[in-house]
């Protein structure tokens, strides 16, 4: 069974290599890029990927359906640049795919904050849907959030990613301002609408959820942190959902 990899990439030199180095056994490595400005493009090509470079930025859902349409392989392999396979989950893929029991598998993400792989908040397991039968799946067209839609079976993986989507606080926070622009626009094309009232209650649930009922507490202080930046991030959406009402009447 033939393999390919697809990435999407942007300004992810500091990631790409050791990426694509975790899933040195594929047969093809796929990298649509939109238009990094660091060297990002020249390493992915070094590696032996073949790398698209798109001028505009659809979302994520539509950039990763453009890397799935470049693959040729049987199977298809969706990574974060940020994310790396472990060895054992390496070993996993490749004897699941000499005898493939379903059309896809969801494996789980184990990710790193500031130093520390969390365990609670919410964060792990995390399954997430990546690797499928070519032709049985495709992403959804959702900007942020988007995930797999699969046709067929869904069987689970015993491996897991490393992910590491924070090397600093700041990562964080400009990530949770992007999301929160990129979500509110999308809320507000389907019709919702929001107040500041409701964006407050939102953003205290989602503390409640993170810090108590998925055990952030047990983190300490970065299972905290991220709470609070996860209730900000819901606070922020719901508001800038309200301006956009506002703007609108």
């Amino acid at each position: 069974m033939k393999l390919s990899v697809i990435i999407i990439t942007k300004n992810e030199a500091r990631h790409i290599v050791g990426c694509l180095e975790s899933v040195a056994f594929a047969d093809e490595f796929i990298v649509v890029d939109s238009g990094s400005t660091d060297n990002t493009v020249a390493l992915a090509r070094d590696f032996g990927a073949t790398v698209l470079v798109t001028d505009d930025w659809p979302g994520f859902g539509p950039q990763k359906n453009r890397a799935l349409d470049l693959a040729t392989g049987d199977w298809v392999l969706s990574i974060d640049a940020d994310e790396r396979v472990t060895p054992d989950l390496a070993r996993e893929i490749q004897e699941v795919l000499t005898n493939p029991q379903a059309d896809a598998y969801e494996i789980a993400r184990l990710s790193d904050f500031c130093g520390r792989f969390i365990r609670h908040s919410g964060w792990w397991p995390d399954h997430v849907l990546r690797l499928f039968k070519h032709g049985t799946a495709r992403f959804t067209d959702a900007a942020v959030h988007e995930r797999v839609v699969p046709q067929g079976q869904v069987l689970r993986l015993n491996g897991y990613f490393e992910h590491y989507p924070y090397d600093n606080l700041d990562a964080l926070i400009n990530k949770v301002n992007r999301y929160s622009s990129d979500a509110a626009a999308m809320m507000y094309a389907r019709g919702k609408r929001a107040t500041i009232f409701s964006a407050l209650g939102h953003g205290f649930w989602t503390f409640i959820r993170i810090y108590l009922i998925r055990r952030g507490f047990l983190d300490g202080r970065h299972g905290l942190v991220l709470a609070v930046t996860a209730a900000a991030g819901s606070f922020f959406r719901y508001a800038k959902l309200s301006f956009m009402s506002d703007a609108a009447e």
